[in-house]
Formats: C-alpha cells, sequence, structure tokens
C-alpha cells in the first residue's frame, strides 16, 4: 500500500487557518472571576493502542473483546454503550476535552469522513498488544501494525481531501497517543499458569523482548509522520479487580504482575530516551501510568474514591470475575469507584490520570507534561 512522504524534521506546528481554527474560551470562575485560558490551535489527534483507548473499533468487528452493551457508557452523554471500556468517557476523549478539539471517531466508523478527517481518529481496538499473537483468543481485532495500515489508508483519504502537502502537514503537527503493553502481560504471559511465553521466557527477559518489539512500533509510527507522541507505559497490572479476584488473598495487588510492570515500564523510558536521542528530537513522551493509578490505588479516600479494589460492574471477587454486562452487580455513583469493571479505570479515574499527563512532573511525564507540549509548539 503506497503511503506518504512524510518530513523528517523535528516536531512543529504549522497553523492552519483554513480549518477548524479555535476561539479563545473564557472561563467564569467560582469567584465572578475571568480567567482567559491561553489561545490554543486545532491540531489533530490520532490513537493507537488497547481498550484502555478504544472508543468503538471492536463495535464493527466479530470479537468478544466489545464494549457496546450496557450498562458501559451509562454516564456517558447519551447514556448508551458506544464501545468504550468505560462508565462514560475515556482517556482519549478527556485529553481531546484538554487540547480544546472534539472528541476523534473510531476509524472504522461510517461517520468519519469529509471535513470529520481533520480531527484525526482513533485506531485503538481493544484486546492487542505489542506482540502478534497476544489477544488472539479475542479473535478479530486490529493488531497494531494493521493499525498503522489503516493509518496510511487515512493519509491517502486525507490527501484527497486537502491535497498531499497539507495531508502531510497536518500529520506532522498532530498530537499521538500510544498505548500498549498491558494486555501482553495480562492476556498473555499471565494468561494461564503455564502459558507458551511464560515457557519460552522469564519475567525479566520477556519485558526485554517487549521492549525491543515496541521499538520497531514506536520507530514505524515516526516513518508514518508521528512527531509528537505520547507513550504510556503499564499500569499496576496487579492491582487490577480481576487479578485481585484470581491471585490475592487479603487484597493486596498481585506480587508477579507488579513485578512485571516494575521491570517493563523503567525500560521503556530508557528506550524512548534513545529513540529521541537517535531522532535529535523529543518526538516521544513516556507517561508514567503505573505511578498515575498507583496513587490513587494506594490512597483513594485521598482522592474521594471510596474503594481502588472492588470494580463497580462486575460479578464475584471485587467484582472482578468476569465482564461487566446487564447482570452484573453496579455501583449507584460511579464517581467514587475508581475501577469501572474489572480492567478498566473510571471516568472520574480517568480523568485524574489525564491531569498528570497535562500539567505532571518529570515523574509523571518525561520528559515534558502535554501543557508544555502546547505551549512550546504554539510558538513554533
Amino acid at each position: 500500500m503506497p503511503t506518504l512522504q512524510v518530513s523528517m524534521s523535528s516536531p512543529r506546528v504549522v497553523v492552519m487557518t483554513t480549518q477548524l481554527s479555535t476561539i479563545a474560551l473564557v472561563v467564569l470562575s467560582l469567584g465572578a472571576l475571568l480567567l482567559p485560558l491561553p489561545q490554543a490551535e486545532a491540531r489533530a489527534f490520532f490513537v493507537f493502542g488497547d481498550s484502555l483507548v478504544d472508543n468503538g473499533n471492536n463495535n464493527y468487528l466479530a470479537t468478544t473483546a466489545r464494549a457496546d452493551s450496557p450498562p458501559y457508557g451509562i454516564d456517558y452523554p447519551t447514556h448508551r454503550p458506544t464501545g468504550r471500556f468505560s462508565n462514560g468517557l475515556n482517556l482519549p476523549d478527556i485529553i481531546s476535552e484538554q487540547i480544546g478539539s472534539e472528541p476523534t471517531l473510531p476509524y472504522l466508523s461510517p461517520q468519519l469522513t469529509g471535513q470529520r478527517l481533520l480531527v484525526g481518529a482513533n485506531f485503538a481496538s481493544a484486546g492487542i498488544g505489542i506482540l502478534n499473537d497476544t489477544g488472539i483468543q479475542f479473535l478479530n481485532i486490529i493488531r497494531i501494525f494493521r493499525q498503522f495500515e489503516l493509518f496510511q489508508q487515512y493519509q491517502q483519504r486525507l490527501s484527497a481531501l486537502v491535497g498531499e502537502a497539507q495531508a502531510r502537514r497536518l500529520v506532522n503537527d498532530a498530537l499521538v497517543l500510544m498505548t500498549l503493553g498491558g494486555n501482553d502481560f495480562v492476556n498473555n504471559y499471565f494468561l494461564t499458569p503455564f502459558s507458551a511465553r511464560s515457557r519460552q521466557f522469564s519475567i525479566p527477559d520477556f519485558s526485554r523482548y517487549l521492549i525491543s518489539e515496541y521499538r520497531k512500533i514506536l520507530r514505524r509510527l515516526y516513518e508514518l509522520g508521528a512527531r509528537r507522541v505520547m507513550v504510556t507505559g503499564t499500569g499496576p497490572l496487579g492491582c487490577v479487580p480481576a487479578e485481585l479476584a484470581m491471585r490475592s488473598r487479603n487484597g493486596e495487588c498481585a506480587e508477579e504482575l507488579q513485578q512485571a510492570a516494575g521491570i517493563f515500564n523503567p525500560e521503556l523510558v530508557q528506550m524512548i530516551k534513545q529513540l529521541n536521542s537517535e531522532l535529535g528530537a523529543d518526538v516521544f513522551v513516556a507517561a508514567n501510568a503505573f505511578q498515575m493509578n498507583m496513587d490513587f490505588i494506594n490512597s483513594p479516600q485521598r482522592f474521594g474514591f471510596v474503594t481502588s479494589k472492588v470494580a463497580c460492574c462486575g460479578q464475584g471477587p471485587y467484582n472482578g470475575i468476569g465482564t461487566c454486562n446487564p447482570l452484573s452487580s453496579l455501583c449507584p455513583n460511579r464517581d467514587i469507584y475508581a475501577f469501572w469493571d474489572p480492567f478498566h479505570p473510571s471516568e472520574r479515574a480517568n480523568r485524574l490520570i489525564v491531569q498528570q499527563i497535562m500539567t505532571g512532573s518529570s515523574d509523571y511525564m518525561n520528559p515534558m507534561n502535554l501543557s508544555t507540549i502546547m505551549a512550546m509548539d504554539s510558538n513554533i
């Protein structure tokens, strides 16, 4: 499949005065003070990855990895399931809110046509991982290099709409979110007591193998034109309600999975630093999703949650067994639960995560947070 030739220059933002320019917003504070927000130029947003960021692509696939039935979406503006693995908005939705953009549509949505292509697109698919054999139990899902093929297809459609030069500029100037890795552990290495991958690799060796494969993925994304990419590490895999239900005796996080995340995430940060050094620019930004989650898992009350162990929607111990479905136990107030279902944060927890993505210190966002990225790029 032919692809666009993309600029190999450092990240730049070229103001597109004819397309989707946004107007500075003013917010009336509780103290009746007008606080003007900084001018934000519209930029496209692309999303790649798994169920943490899928906003409906799997609805169009023959797969068991779906979130298209109630009570998913119970707190979404339409109060209907959308394919997001959330009670409401997910990470990309909230990031779009923060950067003053409308939400991206799933790439497979028939509504993604015409001017809507200028907003960007979400290519994520629940169940996938860094490795092609991750998530095979979910049947037909969009593995990462297939997501990239669809991204090439998107670029061809965009070129037909605005011309090749402007399409290339829009892609180079876009913000990109990449979320992978958790499923390679949860739905591959640790899926069964003696999985093929656990017989093949020790945890440290498996992590190194994942990092080497992830590096190829990020290099390919750069070749396809991405110049500002936020890469999330894995969350605290051993602390999700599903793993507590299967592996925990007294509610403590599952040690082996926490160990795996503790090895993988620092190696990912190191790989990103090396990649940026080779490219001569801060193309990739590491988001410490592990610590972002552990903050409210360790101290739920400090963040307004009544629990960080029990999922709002599910069955069995910690509501961590099976899937969230119409027959599940469902909490009446989703805002006081850190986890929506056995694996995924609630909308409110996602908002706390995005807060750190926007303004977090270098402990959370390395080498810079999203507010810094937006400010830097607006001055170029």
